[in-house]
């Protein structure tokens, strides 16, 4: 069979490759490059889990172990591929003593070996050593506080966000006004009020949540608008002259119109406003007095067209969101920040200030395509110094009235967003379909959940060759395989697409498979990305001199495992095998 040679975009670095391998005959290959160095199988029924999402450098790290597993199994912990230590497992509950490497994710491997060189894979999971969440931030959420929100049921939701090592969760619509978000008053607070919509709204279910995520290491951010008020407003001290208008006669509020059945409309205040900034800044002091929350989500609506202030100035929103985080900074410097932009709305000033913990992108129509997730990390990076990671908002299956998610849309999403540098606001007291939190018509099936955790254990394991710098490069390969054709990075249909990043002294190959997708939107608006084949054994030649180990690793495969690869270097090319590509499988090229 004859070679044939996908190019990608190519780097100076690679042009010295030779084409020699053009006439390889497949055939000729060595058996073992056809193998991993270790021949791995997963085991089955056997759960893991630690005690917290993050751990600070040399904490203690607790794991449990649900399901039987045989006698004379070992755990193994890994950096990348590399052992750093490996232990007998005689209990279904220990401690290990996390490294003293800060912002580093770890691989946890529970493993027996026959002797024979079959090596079988019964758990995995993913540790992230980390003193600051704001470093590799992965954002939850919740949205509903009524009575049937009981300890038991905010213990399980909370649980499955540790088990995603999720380490801090917005709190939406948890707040009595947008104006005045705290239910009550210091020291009188109400122990049951409603939000906006009329919905139950417990005191007490705020506080177990809060207490929970605590536990778990997590940061709680409470929700609410930078500009937002409601038609009670000026009984409770707010001004008109803090408001924004839509004509220069301050004759008409900008607002946003909602449901008869909800309290009020939501009246748009100048979020540029001294004087509404050191209001709101003054509530915020109540919430803080009063429930344990670590930091404030702000959210806005994105382009609003000419408003004006009170006085018939032309705002500049960008300028104004600016403004109001720097001044509630300055007001709260403890407490943390993170800003949304709705479609990108003035981004680069949100990241400018440099006083949120992340940049936070919530997407629509315009930022629709798998091509855009690329473009919006990009653009975070270059207006924060490549300083701040990026979170999406993007809602899967939106015009899906069925009842379950589209398990091959979000997997693919996730392997998309992930293997860019990028996470995904989508798990929470349920699974996020929509822009308005409550909603929760999907539901995930027990199979896209399993799936669910192993993405968060790649994204968290690999967070350093994920999420942690690196150069954008691209990668000559080829392959023999007919039926496979390669694309470079932006996807294509019917292909699979490669993504590559140089790292320090290692290549890192994203394989994303999109041969059987039929739409290059991330959204899935319609539930019907179809699932893709696997592939086994796909023989590939990447240009790449001065090899010293390859090894793979898949979210779909093995738990996230990773696996060392036989390999033959070729003068200025290496050959190797990847042994299952579902949805997404790394490729690390050390040298």
């Amino acid at each position: 069979m004859k070679l044939s040679t996908i190019f990608l975009a190519i780097p100076l670095l690679l042009l010295s490759c030779s084409n020699s391998g053009d006439d390889t005959n497949m055939s000729s290959i060595p058996t073992d490059i056809i193998s991993s160095v270790i021949k791995t199988i997963a085991g089955s029924g056997v759960e893991i889990s630690t005690d917290k999402a993050l751990y600070k450098p040399g904490e203690s790290v607790g794991f449990s172990i649900m399901g039987s597993i045989p006698a004379g199994v070992k755990v193994r912990y890994r950096k990348g591929s590399d052992v750093i230590a490996c232990e007998n497992l005689t209990s279904a509950t220990w401690k290990w003593t996390a490294p003293q490497n800060d912002f580093t994710g770890y691989m946890v491997d529970v493993y027996a070996s026959d002797g024979s060189g079959t090596e079988t894979v019964y758990a995995t999971i993913g540790v992230d050593v980390s003193s600051d969440w704001a470093r590799f931030p992965r954002y939850g959420f919740v949205a509903t506080y009524d009575a049937g929100k009981t300890p038991e049921v905010v213990t399980s939701e909370m649980s499955f966000l540790n088990r995603c090592h999720i380490n801090g969760v917005q709190f939406y619509d948890w707040h009595y006004k947008h104006h005045w978000p705290l239910g009550g008053i210091r020291g009188n607070l109400l122990d049951t009020y409603t939000d906006i919509a009329n919905r139950e709204i417990r005191t007490g279910v705020i506080k177990d949540y809060i207490s929970r995520q605590h536990a778990y290491g997590m940061k709680s951010m409470f929700y609410n608008l930078c500009y937002g008020s409601l038609k009670d407003a000026a009984q409770d001290g707010v001004s008109e002259k803090w408001n924004m208008y839509t004509n220069a006669t301050h004759s008409k509020k900008d607002k946003l119109t909602m449901s008869s059945d909800w309290k009020s409309d939501i009246y748009m205040m100048d979020p540029s406003n001294k004087d509404w900034q050191s209001y709101i800044a003054d509530r915020n002091d109540d919430v803080y007095a009063s429930l344990d929350f670590d930091g404030y989500h702000i959210d806005q609506v994105g382009d609003r067209g000419t408003v004006y202030d009170y006085y018939g100035s032309n705002l500049n929103l960008p300028d104004g969101f600016a403004s109001f985080i720097r001044a509630i900074k300055a007001r709260q410097p403890e407490k943390r920040l993170v800003m949304n932009a709705v479609s990108s709305f003035g981004a680069a000033k949100i990241a400018g200030t440099g006083d949120v913990d992340f940049l936070y992108n919530e997407l629509w129509n315009t930022e629709s395509q798998f091509s855009d997730l690329h473009s919006v990390i990009n653009s975070n990076n270059a207006y924060s110094g490549g300083k701040k990671n990026t979170i999406f908002a993007a809602y899967m299956d939106y015009s899906y009235n069925g009842e379950y998610f589209n398990a091959p849309g979000v997997l693919m999403t996730d392997a998309v967003m992930f293997a860019l540098g990028g996470a995904h606001l989508e798990l929470g007291d349920h699974m996020l379909c929509h822009e308005y939190f409550p909603n929760k018509h999907l539901k995930m099936s027990d199979a896209m959940k399993a799936a669910i955790v192993k993405y968060y254990d790649f994204m968290t394991a690999y967070q350093n060759l994920l999420r942690d710098g690196g150069s954008e490069t691209a990668t000559q390969l080829a392959t023999g395989n007919t039926a496979v054709t390669l694309n470079s990075w932006p996807p294509k249909l019917n292909t699979i697409t490669t993504y590559s990043k140089a790292i320090g002294n290692m290549q890192v190959v994203h394989l994303l498979n999109f041969s059987q997708a039929n739409s290059l939107s991330w959204r899935d608006m319609n539930a019907d990305m179809p699932e893709p084949q696997q592939i086994i054994n796909l023989t590939l030649r990447a240009c790449v001199s001065g090899v010293k180990k390859i090894w793979v690793a898949s979210p779909d495969n093995l738990g996230g495992a990773p696996q060392a690869l036989n390999f033959q270097q070729d003068g200025g090319c290496v050959i190797f095998t990847v042994p299952s590509l579902k949805y997404w499988t790394m490729i690390v090229i050390e040298k």
